[in-house]
């Protein structure tokens, strides 16, 4: 055993070790490097992330809504990184705009959010936001817009598409409307909660007073309760309010505003009247 051994570690004693080539090492020490600094970018990329929910957070814990001028719409929504949803109103509520319809979409909005806020489903994940156009005009520039009230929807990654901004000339800006839309969008579901409304309780008892107060201080002649003329007003009165625009506007819920096809132009009053 000892002789076949010995040529066996002579071939061993022989043999010369392999190092690498002297070129792999900055090989080696530049993929090094480009691994540290990956690992540190993606770290810095979550911090951002981290620091930019939170803020978000913090602004939605004070306020359902939180307005936006040109620095923040640039940080918070068109640079990434972002996991999140941004529904964001574009709007002219001062005083010399004279935009009544951003008013009244704008108590939508403000029903909407708070909905959502206050549900139990609340999360990081959708967030609402306002910009004025007197606070960032540069804002409607960058986008092209000379229409407001406008609702877009900016998803957590990539561009908004034409389905992210949502169809106000022909939906409406009713609350529930906009719920569906935001479902459709980042499949968050949010149920409407409206305040109580005591309009409509308040009338019917000062309604149900003052005929009481008619009747009790015509007890003694009740004969106008049989009278035909009074009766045939009332009816017309009812017939007139059941056919008029005011009635057909409740049932269908028309659009506030119409853009024309031809000329873009919205219009307030549609040119076509009640009936199409």
């Amino acid at each position: 055993m000892g002789a076949r051994g010995a040529p066996s570690r002579r071939r061993q004693a022989g043999r010369r070790p392999r190092y690498l080539p002297t070129g792999s090492f900055p090989f080696l020490l530049l993929l090094l490097l480009l691994c540290i600094q990956l690992g540190g970018g993606q770290k810095k990329k979550e911090n951002l992330l981290a620091e930019k929910v939170e803020q978000l957070m913090e602004w939605s814990s004070r306020r359902s809504i939180f307005r936006m001028n040109g620095d923040k719409f640039r940080k918070f929504i068109k640079t990434p990184p972002r996991n999140y949803s941004m529904i964001v109103m574009f709007t002219a509520l001062q005083p010399q705009r004279q935009c009544s319809v951003c008013r009244q979409a704008n108590e939508e909005y403000q029903i909407l959010a708070n909905s959502w806020r206050y549900s139990s489903a609340f999360c990081n994940k959708l967030f609402f936001s306002m910009v004025d156009y007197d606070e960032g005009t540069d804002v409607f520039q960058q986008l092209n817009m000379n229409s407001a009230p406008t609702f877009m929807h900016f998803p957590p990654k990539g561009r908004p598409k034409r389905a992210d901004t949502f169809d106000l000339q022909r939906i409406g800006f009713a609350a529930e409307q906009l719920a569906k839309w935001i479902a459709d969008r980042t499949d968050v579901h949010i149920r409407v909660f409206r305040p109580p409304n005591y309009s409509g309780t308040i009338a019917l008892a000062l309604l149900v007073s003052l005929v009481g107060g008619l009747l009790y201080l015509r007890r003694n002649n009740l004969e106008f309760i049989y009278n035909k003329t009074g009766w045939a007003m009332v009816s017309l009165c009812i017939v007139f309010a059941m056919t008029s625009g005011q009635m057909w506007n409740h049932i269908r819920g028309p659009p506030y505003a119409h853009k024309n096809p031809h000329n873009g132009q919205v219009m307030l009053l549609s040119p076509w009247g009640w009936f199409f």
